[in-house]
């Protein structure tokens, strides 16, 4: 990846490489802070009790500890096993259980017991499933404004295979956001994603543009891609419709998973906000630490102020 022009960034070097041995050292900047404090063991008691998975800790997110410290997490919805194997991605692949019918009723009421204002939901994806989960979904979802009135959410969905009338399903059900994750360039696409292909992407985006309910969307940084890849992407979503914009740095949850390419400094993050902005995305997320729905509350505070 081509650090941006000479004179233009600096770039401190931090991180010892050697992908033949496999020795790496990460910058200062992707310290993370261990879980504590009781919040974070209320939000871990209730998700076990009541038998819910969250990407904070299927993903191997870096923000576990701080989220759930501060009494957000996002849960995760039609069980922990993923019909695709995404090379950026630690959630385990196989043959998924059936959905489970009273999941949407335990989401709900884990929301109301965490005292939760913002609600974030995602899932794997279900290509086992006739409507990919989308019936699934809207259930949930439903099942969360009946029980909690008042939670603004945000749900972070899979593509559906770019089936507009599934798409719909959820968008029907009314949530406060809608994101979907476009997560690297166009040219990287295939060999980070498995399945899923960059076009379809942007036709998820683009009907939920449509639709009139807030579009958003996600990349990640470090996996070999140039500016002028990332700033492609950009302008193909902003065509799409996509509104709300995160950018982080991709970190290799295990061994099988795809190398760190390279460790963007902040700087170039805070860089890339600003021409995100000047683009015309209404708000734009980036910094190494920054996923799909890190702050997501933000967003809705944003679209409220506006």
């Amino acid at each position: 990846m081509s650090f941006f022009g000479a004179g233009i960034y600096i770039l401190r070097v931090e991180k010892i490489v050697n992908m033949s041995e496999g020795v790496e050292r990460k910058p200062r900047w992707l310290k993370i802070n261990l879980p504590k404090g009781t919040n974070f063991k209320q939000i871990k008691s209730i998700i076990n009790e009541h038998h819910l998975h969250t990407i904070c800790t299927s993903g191997k997110c870096p923000n576990m500890g701080e989220c759930w410290a501060a009494g957000t997490a996002t849960l995760m919805i039609l069980g922990d096993i993923c019909t695709r194997s995404c090379k950026f991605c630690a959630t385990q692949t196989g043959k998924p259980l059936p959905p489970d019918e009273e999941e949407p009723a335990n989401v709900a009421e884990s929301i109301r017991l965490m005292g939760l204002k913002h609600a974030v939901l995602t899932s794997v994806d279900r290509d086992d499933l006739p409507d990919k989960g989308a019936g699934h979904w809207a259930k949930t979802i439903g099942e969360i404004k009946k029980v909690n009135p008042g939670v603004t959410m945000e749900v972070l969905i899979p593509d559906f295979d770019g089936d507009p009338v599934l798409i719909q399903k959820v968008i029907d059900a009314n949530p406060d956001i809608i994101s979907h994750n476009l997560e690297t360039v166009r040219r990287l696409t295939p060999q980070v994603r498995s399945r899923a292909k960059y076009d379809v992407s942007l036709k998820v985006i683009e009907v939920i543009a449509k639709s009139g309910v807030t579009p958003k969307s996600g990349i990640m940084l470090g996996l070999g891609e140039t500016r002028d890849e990332i700033l492609e992407t950009m302008d193909d979503l902003l065509v799409a419709g996509c509104e709300v914009l995160t950018i982080g740095q991709y970190l290799q949850p295990t061994k099988l998973n795809l190398p760190v390419q390279e460790y963007v400094h902040p700087d170039v993050f805070e860089e890339y906000r600003k021409t995100g902005l000047e683009k015309g995305f209404r708000f734009v997320e980036s910094a190494p630490l920054v996923r799909s729905s890190y702050h997501a509350e933000k967003h809705i505070e944003k679209n409220e102020k506006e």
